[in-house]
This record gives C-alpha cells, structure tokens and sequence, in this order.
C-alpha cells in the first residue's frame, strides 16, 4: 500500500509517494507561488498515483479542526497572497482521505516515529529559518488545540545594545522577530550563511533561542528537543545553546535527561525527510486509528 505526503511551506511544496514501511518512491519540489497555481500542480502531481490518502503538513496559522467550516483554510500568514485560502479545496477531488497538520508538527511527528525521538511520547521539535516555529507532541500526539503551537511569537528579553526593529509585524520582542533568518538579515544585512566566522552573531542568536528554549522546557516538559531548519546549519550554536539552557535553567530542574544536553537538545536525524515522513504518519494513523512506531 502507497501513501502521499505533502510539506506544504512557504517557499517550497514537498510532494512525495511513500511506501506503509517509510519507503520514498518518488519526490518533487514545487515552488510556493501564487495559491491556486501552486495547489493546482501538487494535486495533478497526485493524479494517478494510486495513493491510499494523503498526509498535509502546512504553513500556518491554519485550521485543525476537522469540525470547522474553515477546516484547513490559511489565517494571518504573512505570505499575504495565501490568506484565507483553502489548502484543501484542490486535493479534496483526489477522492482519497486526507490528514492535516502543521509543517513543524509533521517534522515533529516524523522524528518520534521514525528517527531520533523514537520511543518517547513527549517531544519538541523547533525550526529555525526564514520564521520559527514549534511542532510538539504529547503522548504520541500532535499537539492541536484552540489552534496549534505558535512558539516562535513567545517574548525573550531582549539584549541590551540590540537596536534591531523586530521583523515580525505583530510583536515586538517575540523570538521569531529577533532570531529568525530573516531577522539575521535584517541585523547583518547578510544571511546566515555569510557570517559563519563571526562569533557576535552566533552568541547573541544563541541567547535568543536559548531563552525560549528554557521557557519551553518548564511549560511543557519535553523529553527531547530537535532543532532544524536552516539558520541551524550553523553546528556551532547547538553547543552554544546547550551551555545558556543550562544557565537559564540554573539547577532548578534535575532530570535525567537534562544530564546529557548533547543528547537532549539535538539535529534532525532525517535529513530532509522528516517532514514527508510525519505525513505518512498523519495519514496511516488517520486511516489505521493509530500511529505504528517502528521498531
């Protein structure tokens, strides 16, 4: 049996044909253009695939809930073309069941079942790149509520000297609005790849991260945390970060997992898969009533 999976993000559609067992058997990236342009080429992608259903993992802020008229229409993206459009409007004539989710939510799902978060029921996965954004599960779940985790929009306390206007358009000192990619750019005018050799840049988005991170782990109690997306192509904050977590943390919680930082906050383990393979997730246990861990 054949599953779809579509990462469906702001720059890029990811649309894959996976085997039940994790299998890719076909891959294309489609750039993210105008929405029904965009939408119209993913789903004659699909056409003919012969495909059980199909797992979504969207940009957001989307509609989760399966019970809403709105269910799987965009809200305040900033990519001001897609606001208020159905995702789903051209894949529903596919016929075929389909799960929804967030991007991160699906990069997250796709590391507890198949790659370095195997095994625990409490994970967050946290990208780093053009935004931030969090995907969380608890108990095997992802987590949906109201709406979805929008940890990049949580308040750090901002270094004093920083004289950067955040780039986010709704908050002021949000993460995402001092430590995203773009708001490198912003600061540096040069993107993260550029400034690899200068240490001032990495120790403050270091510190950035690392506030929100500590507060993320005393809400939510995460027994790992993953760290993607671009901005963390730079290996050198993941120590960076480990060391201020520890500091922010300053001894008051003592667990286990806190003891190995190296393992607790880590990269990605499946390269640029684990978004494709959280939507096989989604489908196979939208269809089976359960989510199969791999041994």
């Amino acid at each position: 049996m054949k599953y779809g999976a579509l990462e469906a993000g702001g720059t890029k559609m990811v649309c894959a044909v996976l085997t039940e067992d994790g299998v890719v058997e076909e891959k294309v990236r489609i750039p993210t253009w105008g929405p029904q342009e965009t939408m119209q080429e993913v789903a004659a992608w699909f056409q003919g695939k012969d495909i059980a259903g199909l797992g979504v993992a969207a940009f957001g802020p989307i509609v989760l809930d399966e019970a809403s008229a709105r269910f799987g229409t965009l809200l305040e993206t900033t990519k001001t073309a897609w606001r208020y459009y159905d995702l789903l409007a051209q894949l529903r004539p596919l016929g075929i069941p389909i799960a929804l989710d967030t991007d991160v939510n699906g990069a997250c799902l796709g590391e507890v079942v198949y790659g370095c978060a195997r095994g625990l029921s409490n994970v967050l996965y946290l990208t780093v790149g053009t935004g931030i954004g969090a995907g969380l599960v608890i108990h095997g779940k992802t987590v949906q509520g109201m709406l979805h985790p929008e940890a990049g929009h949580v308040r750090v306390q901002r270094r004093e000297g920083d004289t950067l206007q955040s780039v986010c358009a709704y908050h002021e000192n949000c993460v995402e609005g001092l430590a995203s990619g773009t708001a490198i750019r912003a600061r540096y005018g040069a993107d993260a790849e550029c400034l690899t050799d200068r240490d001032d840049v990495w120790e403050l988005e270091a510190d950035y991260l690392a506030q929100a991170i500590a507060g993320y782990i005393c809400v939510l109690s995460p027994q790992k945390i993953v760290l993607g997306g671009g901005v963390m192509h730079q290996k050198k904050l993941f120590p960076l970060i480990r060391e201020k977590v520890h500091a922010y943390l300053n001894g008051y919680l003592v667990t286990e997992e806190l003891q190995n930082m190296e393992r607790y906050i880590c990269p990605p383990s499946l390269g640029d898969n684990q978004g494709i393979l959280g939507c096989l997730a989604l489908i196979r246990s939208a269809t089976d009533g359960k989510i199969r861990r791999e041994k």
